[in-house]
């Protein structure tokens, strides 16, 4: 784990972030739809599962952006930048209807990434414990897919006065809307490191990750 302390002095957010972290401490989230019509395709011609393939792109997209990889050392008092931030997946098991969660690193290349997450959520299904490590895992972020459900809006709470700025993304079940499979994803973060635009620019790097990645098949 490696990362880089920024200067409150000098960091280009530094009204918003003083404001949003000792005057007004909160969170802020959007849910959108997102169209993952040519996603679903290429999971399905190429045998791969759909999930772990929107993974490594939700992945991608926030290791692309500083502002998507603050964090704060609440002991020294520092605003930092992780050099890369991997996902904690949630594995369902349906006979006690709990979750295990399971560390995933980042890899850029997506075969690295794919057959490691699959190795990670195999080794899930075989525990029933929860496997929270938060503190030998500061830089993972939280990414749950809510599968049963094709939700309109979520919103997820976090004590007034704690800075954790991990991102907090879920998504649920794709449905059809007039030919197109539409998805719905859910982005938190803490409104001292994102805004309303930086939380928006998910969708859109999200969106122009996918026509990448997709292309030619």
């Amino acid at each position: 784990m490696n990362y880089r302390v920024i200067d409150k002095d000098t960091y280009y957010r530094k009204g918003v972030f003083c404001h949003f972290s000792q005057d007004c401490k909160c969170s802020v989230s959007m849910t959108s739809r997102i169209d993952v019509t040519d996603l679903a395709a290429f999971s399905r011609k190429t045998g791969t599962k759909f999930y772990l393939n929107f993974l490594y792109l939700l992945t991608k997209v926030l290791n692309s952006r500083d502002d998507y990889r603050m964090g704060y050392l609440w002991q020294t008092d520092q605003l930092i930048c992780y050099d890369v931030i991997n996902p904690i997946q949630y594995v369902f098991h349906e006979d006690t209807e709990t979750f295990t969660l399971v560390y995933t690193r980042y890899d850029e290349d997506y075969r690295t990434f794919y057959a490691g997450a699959l190795k990670d959520l195999e080794r899930g299904k075989n525990t029933r414990e929860y496997g929270l490590d938060a503190e030998n895992h500061p830089n993972w972020f939280d990414a749950s897919f809510i599968s049963w459900l094709s939700y309109d809006s979520m919103n997820i709470e976090l004590p007034d006065g704690y800075l954790y700025f991990s991102p907090i993304i879920n998504w649920g079940k794709y449905r059809n809307e007039n030919g197109r499979l539409m998805m719905p994803v859910t982005v938190r973060m803490n409104h001292a490191s994102a805004d309303g635009y930086l939380i928006a620019k998910v969708y859109f790097l999200l969106e122009k990750e996918m026509e990448a990645f997709t292309a030619g098949y």
